[in-house]
């Protein structure tokens, strides 16, 4: 038996290995609990649910993302087309990273998203937020056209998802996703500035 205190972190931590090892599908919480050393009911205690833990994990797995991408979006050195170009790439890199060097647990990831659409919905507003700021400054700095920035916002993020939407992953893989999603973003860039 363990030793130590049970916390979630913990447990988010095993259930992530649990799901590399067996997938969605096959992961129990008597897996999770049986890697750690403990009954289910010591995970339950922090988890009321199978459905809870899975959403904690698809939680973690995005902050993680958004605190990556929210460190490229302050640099307020650089003009908002660069920071808008900065987050597009880092917002492609940081998903084409994850389901290259980990594709069983992002594969778990795009199954488990799926099921869990008020994680997957913050995210996507937390994406379009960071956009739309860039497109607020843009506009008031006149580098970006005026127009309405909710509007621009979400049409950036849907021009560019086959670069960022887990429906693509298989397409990540490709050796000219890189150079093909740097041309749509020249392509945004250049259609939302100042004329």
């Amino acid at each position: 038996m363990r030793g130590e205190p049970l916390d979630a972190e913990t447990i988010v931590s095993a259930t992530e290995e649990v799901l590399r090892r067996h997938g969605p599908e096959k992961t129990t919480v008597l897996d999770v609990a049986r890697l750690l050393g403990v009954s289910h009911g010591s995970v339950y205690r922090h988890f009321p649910s199978k459905a809870a833990l899975r959403e904690a994990v698809i939680r973690r797995w995005l902050d993680r993302v958004r605190e990556d991408l929210a460190a490229t979006v302050q640099d307020s050195e650089l003009t908002p087309p660069d920071r808008l170009r900065g987050l597009l790439t880092a917002m492609f890199a940081t998903k084409w990273t994850k389901a290259r060097e980990d594709p069983e647990l992002f594969a778990t990831f795009r199954a488990l998203a799926a099921e869990h659409s008020t994680v997957s919905s913050a995210h996507v507003a937390f994406l379009l937020a960071q956009i739309r700021a860039i497109v607020v400054d843009g506009i008031a700095d006149g580098d970006f056209a005026a127009g309405e920035p909710d509007a621009i916002a979400r049409a950036i993020l849907n021009a560019t998802s086959r670069f960022h939407d887990p429906t693509h992953a298989a397409e990540w893989h490709s050796p000219e996703v890189e150079a093909e999603s740097t041309d749509v973003i020249s392509l945004i860039l250049n259609g939302i500035r100042t004329r």
